[in-house]
């Protein structure tokens, strides 16, 4: 058998549990794929919550939970000619990814190859952080004489972002708890606490102002940047349903090709880190899920399914 979290209704986590089925067979050009990591994210328990937003996901009751994965694969279908058996892949399954197995079309192209050297409890978190960071910095377009302030800097989105900003040449203003600021030290960012006070706390850090702005929680960060001299356009948001005047909107979705597999090949090559602070068995994907909507996680969460 074949274990799964599925939820038959919406509303908080207690609606998530562990059900059963046969081990699914691919059929045609699909593959199956063996997940050993999931990686979860805001948007996963924001589904569960919201009819609204999961209908404009594509997801409808009943239906499982999760997006990021990696694995193997353990069986394709008869007419399969890209992926063989014992191959590595990651990648995003909306709605489907904390599962022991999940069957794909070959041709899906949110499925990735891991590249060697890279493990799965890298690979497994990073579809929805990984192309939300890489959308986000590429909309920047950061670089020396920058000052960028990120809010949220250390979550599972900043701790990419803020990275993929230092090597740019920019100088980096990480907003966080005063817990996280060390965390946030570590990915190469200066760290200034959140909460009313935050454009005189950012002013006294550096007196010119900022250059640019990405905000990932909310718009304070946002109104902050805007305030202290970021130009309109230079200034984005992921989660914000209306993002403040000269702000705009940049999500996963505007990610460019082929930014995973640059970003993972960074991971391993050039010392850019994917943080994961905790990862849970199957049987504690609960503990997971409210780990992760805690908003408090430095990184990732993720839960091993092997």
């Amino acid at each position: 058998m074949s274990r799964f979290v599925q939820h038959d209704a919406f509303g908080g986590p207690d609606v998530l549990g562990i059900a059963e089925r046969p081990v699914p067979a691919p059929d045609g050009s699909d593959i199956r794929v063996r997940v050993t990591v999931a990686g979860l994210n805001p948007v996963d328990w924001q589904i569960v919550a919201s009819p609204e937003l999961a209908s404009a996901f594509g997801v409808s009751l009943p239906s499982g939970y999760g997006n990021d994965f990696a694995g193997v694969v353990d069986a394709i279908g008869p007419e399969t000619t890209r992926w063989a058996v014992g191959d590595r892949v990651y990648g995003g399954a909306r709605g489907r990814a904390l599962a022991d197995h999940i069957v794909l079309a070959e041709g899906d192209p949110r499925i990735h190859r891991t590249p060697e050297g890279v493990a799965d409890r890298t690979a497994g978190v990073v579809d929805v952080a990984g192309r939300t960071a890489c959308a986000v910095a590429d909309a920047l377009a950061a670089g020396p004489g920058d000052v960028v302030l990120v809010g949220a800097a250390g979550g599972g989105v900043g701790t990419i972002l803020t990275q993929l900003l230092v090597r740019s040449g920019a100088r980096v203003l990480g907003t966080g708890s005063e817990a996280s600021a060390d965390h946030i030290r570590s990915l190469g960012a200066e760290p200034v606490r959140y909460g009313p006070g935050l454009e005189a706390r950012v002013r006294a850090l550096s007196p010119a102002g900022v250059t640019a702005g990405a905000d990932l929680f909310a718009t304070e960060t946002a109104v902050a940047a805007l305030a202290l001299g970021a130009q309109p356009g230079r200034v984005v948001t992921i989660e914000a349903d209306d993002p403040p005047p000269g702000a705009r909107a940049v999500n996963g979705s505007d990610a460019r090709s082929g930014a995973l597999d640059e970003l993972l090949l960074r991971v391993r090559d050039d010392g850019l880190r994917i943080p994961v602070e905790a990862v849970y068995p199957f049987a504690e994907f609960r503990d997971a899920v409210d780990h992760q909507r805690s908003r408090h996680a430095r990184g990732k969460v993720a839960v091993a399914l092997t």
